[in-house]
């Protein structure tokens, strides 16, 4: 029996890695049903759609949905709901300059966990070159935003396992990162780092 033909989206943004393209129709579950209507004897088709889409940068996938009702649509005015992965990762409000860093970063993400991690660290000093931290070293630069006031104390030490993480990826003899890394390096730039540091404007931050 010959493979059924392969199907595509149109062009879609992936939520793992960022990347913008068509992605391949890997599964479909249809939840439409035929209902009618008692008095005029009617029948129409509604029920909601998943689909399951496979990214081609990144191999990941993306879960999808829509509504159908063949009574009023005629499949030009189909709207998707992304279901996972759940959340956007990006981070708004940034400076120009660390938005792109920070955009750069995403889209290594599913790639190459070392230079994610990277990416990530080139990203934190971005970030302390806005706020003209002083220091010589990284570990200096955000002590003294902590010692301004400019970030909590206990931000530091969040801010030095982003550094440590960069340095493996940076430096072979250190080891590497792995995709089980990937968690924490996000935790700590979004939950905690991203969202006190990144996306509060202080001092002369552009």
């Amino acid at each position: 029996m010959a493979d059924e033909k392969k199907r595509f989206t149109a062009q879609i943004k992936c939520g793992h890695c960022q990347n913008t393209a068509p992605m391949e129709v890997v599964a479909q579950h249809s939840g439409v049903q035929t209902e009618t209507d008692e008095r005029s004897g009617e029948e129409w088709e509604a029920g909601p759609v998943w689909e399951l889409c496979k990214c081609p940068a990144c191999d990941l996938v993306t879960l999808r949905s829509y509504d159908w009702h063949s009574g009023y649509m005629d499949g030009s005015d189909i709207k998707f709901r992304a279901l996972y992965p759940a959340g956007d990762k990006e981070l708004r409000g940034l400076p120009q300059k660390i938005d792109g860093g920070y955009r750069a970063a995403q889209k290594v993400r599913n790639i190459d966990a070392n230079a994610y991690g990277v990416l990530l660290g080139r990203v934190l000093e971005m970030v302390c070159e806005d706020r003209q931290a002083k220091g010589d070293t990284l570990d200096q630069k955000l002590k003294s935003l902590a010692d301004n006031g400019e970030i909590p104390e206990k931000l530091v030490k969040v801010a030095s396992g982003i550094r440590k993480l960069r340095n493996v990826g940076a430096h072979a003899v250190l080891g590497e990162l792995t995709p089980a890394e990937l968690p924490v390096l996000d935790g700590l730039t979004r939950r905690d780092f991203g969202v006190c540091l990144l996306c509060t404007p202080v001092g002369n931050g552009s």
